[in-house]
């Protein structure tokens, strides 16, 4: 058998052999960490910055639990899930349900509808630096957000996660601005951390905030109810 015949066997057989191996697309939907019952707490920093006021800086710190309550049906027979909120009283020492969202999960995106905004916040198969515009589905801006770190261990605090990807949002810098805006999902979990920062800022110096919001999420705990 000459070189090119050979060759041509080889291909063939390849060929053969990939007829029998079915290709399954894995679409990691257990990112967004939709079941049931499934609850998270966090504890969240709310800052706000204004060099003009007294005090500049102000900080408000609390726990946020988050609960996946009953099954929901919208106007348009799609089927979602109650997204309940709570914060934790602390003179009380309960928590006081704060409010009611809804969120939806399939294998094209994981949307969650917050103060009447649908939102994008996943969208699959997951897949690096994969792009999306999260306001499709309402009237705001286009936004876009891209994935990055995906399916990297990550720990936060005495938790550890075997999987997990960083969601982008918006990251923008300049003499005078500092937007910087992300979360962190799990597999089977959801939402693990968050970040958003939209500041004023002097001469390119982050650390030097003039004006602005910054919101910070660590996750604590989670399980089921």
């Amino acid at each position: 058998m000459n070189k090119s015949a050979f060759i041509f066997c080889l291909v063939i057989i390849a060929l053969s052999c990939s007829k029998d191996v079915p290709y399954t697309l894995v679409y990691n939907t257990n990112y967004f960490g939709v079941i049931q019952g499934r609850y998270a707490i966090y504890n969240v920093q709310e800052m706000s910055h204004d060099v003009n006021l007294i005090p500049k800086h102000d900080t408000n710190t609390y726990q946020l639990k988050t609960v996946i309550g009953n099954e929901y049906i919208d106007n348009k027979n799609r089927k979602g899930y109650e997204f309940l909120r709570y914060v934790f009283d602390t003179i009380y020492q309960q928590w006081t349900l704060k409010d009611t969202w809804v969120i939806y999960h399939d294998n094209t995106n994981g949307e969650l509808v917050e103060e009447n905004q649908r939102i994008i916040k996943l969208t699959f198969p997951i897949r690096t630096e994969k792009e999306w515009n999260s306001n499709t589905f309402n009237n705001e801006p286009e936004k876009k957000y891209f994935y990055s770190n995906i399916h990297k261990p990550r720990t936060i605090g005495s938790l550890n996660f075997d999987s997990t990807l960083q969601v982008k949002q918006q990251y923008f810098k300049s003499l005078i601005d500092f937007q910087n805006q992300y979360e962190y999902y799990a597999t089977n979990v959801g939402l693990i951390s968050k970040v958003y920062k939209n500041l004023i800022i002097d001469n390119f110096d982050t650390l030097s905030i003039q004006k602005g919001n910054e919101i910070h999420y660590q996750i604590i705990e989670y399980g089921f109810e």
